[in-house]
């Protein structure tokens, strides 16, 4: 998937139904450690005062 679009899915569904990037992991049973490493590099970081990637 290309990263940008996944960048706005990931922030849409972290504002709209989660509290937190633990929560957006375990509600889709994704492996953090993978979402981060891919959004890490496309550039994003996980920042959990916004509760989202940047």
């Amino acid at each position: 998937m290309d990263p940008h679009l996944l960048l706005g899915l990931l922030n849409t569904e972290l504002r709209n139904h989660c509290d937190s990037l633990d929560d957006l992991v375990k509600t889709h049973d994704l492996d953090q450690e993978e979402l981060i490493a891919k959004m890490s590099k496309s550039g994003y970081t996980y920042q959990a005062e916004q509760n989202q990637f940047r």
